[in-house]
Order: structure tokens, then C-alpha cells, then sequence
């Protein structure tokens, strides 16, 4: 009887073959193995001929062809047996959590698992919670290797400066963690970068189902910190408000909870998966929905979400974030979004989390009736006026400049803007052009 058989730790080869990158990626992705090169399906020894040129072709394939580099895991040896010579691969369990053939990256294509005698590709749910434990011993978005090299942070100096920080030039990135261990910008630095390759994407939906797009912006490719700005500001515009005059005081109902949708959209921001894509927020004709990736963070159960238990998966951007005072680390986001509208809104799944926020009917039946009551601050504008209300509403301080870098416009789209909010009545000023603010007028 041959003493060489197949096994799920052994794989046969009569001689080289290209194939033999996707058996090594399925042994470090399971227990290991031993990869035999000149024995035949039958056990029966052929040797291999060129063994040179065979070894060079090897080494190729473990270090150009596999991520991550699994060198430390593989051994090569030569063997004697029946007056020829054998290849033999002895490869470990790989240290890192998946492995995959470059050229098909993080796929079911590219990621296998050696199964009994043959491999077989990975799902792609396997796939996602593997390489997601890969970031487990430290911060995934501090690893991860930015999209491009040619990244500045003037933004983020301004916002820091202008809430009272230092921000020293040399020690910036560095205090920031803008850089992995091998010198390169990574995610978070790009995510910070006045100008990155990351969109966000607002679509709006004229039904309740996403069968016809009636609007997409994308705000994206920017500062996420001024990401959330024209967020905020957008969302504040599509707050459509019924005020019913004929009461004393007036009643003012909104199409939304602006808290906490606001809660929603900022917890997309924190705690999504951005190795996977952006966060995503979908307007239909009968609710809002803010959608994250990546399913709940690492070790958090649905009972901590619920309670409100901050355990955030992106801890050095939670911070920022802190530091700006656009969240709290004390993880009330949750309960606020379940005080106004309940846990069902949420829909919590591996891959992603996602909020539901409905519209209130009543203010959506008056607003499509427009039955004489006031319909709000929103009726008349134009898209550019109910964005500039809405920053203004958030801080009658701001002064051209920067309404019109958190918009995306010139500032002389800005000033007209403020001159047309002034004449339909929407806004005033007080004080001098320099040191005043502006006043809306509801």
C-alpha cells in the first residue's frame, strides 16, 4: 500500500500547476496541510524534474500571489524517495484569520477553505466575520492603508481650532493616528482629508419602495466632519413643519423627530464598517432610513444596543467626534431613537444595522393638502435656501464662508441666498455685519 494518500491534510500533486496558490490559501485558511508535488492521485512517486525552476515558481506564488503574506507559515523541503526527488510545502494554520489569492481579493473566488480533499469557497458571510476579527487586536481603520496618498487636513485643523484645540503641525498626525505602522495614510486619515474617494450618498425614493429614484445627491468625498454638516443641514430642510395658527400658542408638528434622527445618523457614521462602504440614508414617501454596515460591533450584544451601551467599533473617529461635541460618550443615542418611536424601527442583521424612522402622517396628509395652514419654514425655497436654513437654525453664528464651504457653494451663492431668505421673510439680522447673527424667523 502507498504511504502516500490524500487526506484533508494532504493534497497530491503529479507536478507544478498553477492551482497550487488556491490549495495553499485553502490549508492556511483551515488547519494546515502539506502540499506533495511529484506523486501522483494514486500515491505512486514520479518526482519532480525541474526542480529549480519549480522552487522559483513557488516562491513566487507566496509572495506575490497570496494576501496576507504567508511566508512565516510555509516551509519548503526537498525529498528522496524511490531514487527521485519530491517538493514537499509544510504550511501552518495562518496566523492571520483569512487568506485570499490576490487577484480574486476578499472573495468567495479568492478565499477558500480546504474541506475533506478539496477546497471549497468561502460564503461571503465567512468571509466578512473572519476578516473582521482580523482588526480585533487593534483599530481596524488605523490599519487599513488609505485610497490615496495626496491627503491634507486644513478642515479638520479649522474645526479643532475653532472649538479651542492647538493643533500642532508636527505632531498632528501622529495625535491623530493618521498613519499605519508602515508609514502610509490610512482609512481614518482619509475619512478626516479635505478631499478623499469615499462618497455619501442622500437618494430619495418616490414611493415606499426603492422602485423609482426621485433625487440622489452625494455629499461625500470631503471631511466626514463636514459630511455631517450638509447632512444636518439637509435633513433640517426636509423637516417639512405644519404650525396651526388658529391656536394660541401656535402648534408647530414636525414630518420627523430631528433629535433623533439625527442620533441615527450620527451612530451611522461612528460605528459603520468602512471597510465595507458608506453609510447610506434613504428617504421614501413614507419613512426615513439610515443604514450602517458591518452588523453590531464586536462582542455587543442587541440587549447592549438597546440599553444603550456604548461600545463603539471606531473608537479614534468616537473621539473626534467627542472632542467636536457632536456625540456624547454616554451612549443615549439609542434609547432617544427608542423613547420617540420603539425598537422596531431598528433592524439589526451580521452585515449591517438599520434605522426606520416613519414620517408622521398627519403632517404628510396637511402637507400634500395644504389646507390653508401654515406649512412651515420650508415651503418657497429653493434647495440652497432650505440648506442654509437649516445650518442656520443649528448656529445663527455662521458667517458666509463657512456656510458655503459646508454646502458646497460659492460664497457668493451664499450672500444671495441670505439677501432672498431676507426679502421672503425667512430670516434677519441683528447687530453689525461683522460681529451680528442671524435670526430665523419661524
Amino acid at each position: 500500500m502507498s504511504q502516500y494518500i490524500e487526506s484533508e491534510k494532504v493534497e497530491l500533486k503529479v507536478k507544478y500547476t498553477d492551482t497550487i496558490c488556491k490549495e495553499i490559501v485553502a490549508f492556511l485558511n483551515a488547519d494546515g496541510g502539506q502540499i506533495i508535488i511529484g506523486v501522483d492521485d494514486f500515491g505512486t512517486v514520479v518526482g519532480v524534474d525541474k526542480i529549480d525552476e519549480t522552487l522559483k515558481k513557488i516562491s513566487a506564488v507566496i509572495t506575490m500571489q497570496i494576501e496576507p503574506n504567508p511566508q512565516e507559515e510555509i516551509r519548503t523541503e526537498l525529498k528522496f524517495d524511490s531514487g527521485k526527488t519530491l517538493i514537499v510545502l509544510f504550511i501552518s494554520k495562518g496566523i492571520r484569520n483569512i487568506y485570499c489569492q490576490k487577484k480574486y481579493g476578499f472573495s468567495s473566488n479568492g478565499c477558500v477553505i480546504r474541506i475533506g480533499t478539496t477546497c471549497k469557497e468561502m460564503t461571503a458571510e465567512q468571509i466578512r466575520i473572519r476578516y473582521e476579527k482580523n482588526f480585533y487586536d487593534e483599530e481596524y481603520m488605523i490599519k487599513k492603508r488609505a485610497s490615496r496618498a495626496d491627503l491634507s487636513f486644513r478642515e479638520l485643523k479649522i474645526y479643532y481650532s475653532e472649538k479651542g484645540f492647538h493643533v500642532d503641525d508636527s505632531s498632528m498626525e501622529a495625535n491623530f493616528n493618521l498613519r499605519n505602522k508602515y508609514g502610509e495614510y490610512n482609512l481614518l486619515a482619509e475619512l478626516l482629508a479635505d478631499k478623499n474617494n469615499i462618497p455619501f450618498i442622500f437618494v430619495k425614493f418616490s414611493g415606499v419602495d426603492k422602485a423609482s429614484i426621485s433625487e440622489r445627491n452625494d455629499y461625500g468625498y470631503g471631511c466626514i466632519l463636514s459630511i455631517y454638516g450638509k447632512i444636518k443641514a439637509r435633513l433640517s430642510a426636509e423637516n417639512i413643519c405644519i404650525s396651526d395658527t388658529t391656536v394660541r400658542p401656535r402648534q408647530d408638528r414636525y414630518l420627523f423627530d430631528y433629535d433623533a434622527v439625527n442620533e441615527a445618523v450620527l451612530n451611522a457614521l461612528v460605528h459603520n464598517d468602512w471597510t465595507i462602504t458608506e453609510p447610506q440614508i434613504s428617504v421614501f414617501s413614507d419613512r426615513m432610513e439610515i443604514l450602517s454596515h458591518g452588523g453590531l460591533p464586536h462582542g455587543m450584544t442587541i440587549e447592549d444596543f438597546y440599553e444603550g451601551i456604548s461600545h463603539p467599533r471606531n473608537s479614534t473617529l468616537m473621539r473626534i467626534f467627542l472632542n467636536m461635541g457632536l456625540t456624547e460618550h454616554t451612549g443615549h443615542g439609542v434609547p432617544t431613537i427608542i423613547k420617540k418611536y420603539g425598537k422596531d424601527v431598528f433592524e439589526i442583521t451580521d452585515s449591517y444595522v438599520k434605522c426606520k424612522v416613519p414620517f408622521d402622517k398627519k403632517v404628510l396628509e396637511l402637507s400634500n393638502k395644504n389646507v390653508g395652514l401654515n406649512v412651515g419654514l420650508n415651503v418657497g425655497l429653493n434647495k440652497t435656501e432650505k440648506a442654509v436654513l437649516g445650518l442656520l437654525i443649528e448656529d445663527s453664528n455662521k458667517i458666509a464662508d463657512v456656510l458655503a464651504t459646508d454646502i458646497g457653494v460659492t460664497k457668493r451663492t451664499i450672500e444671495r441666498t441670505l439677501v432672498s431668505l431676507q426679502k421672503k421673510g425667512k430670516i434677519e439680522r441683528i447687530g453689525s455685519k461683522r460681529d451680528g447673527k442671524w435670526i430665523v424667523i419661524r
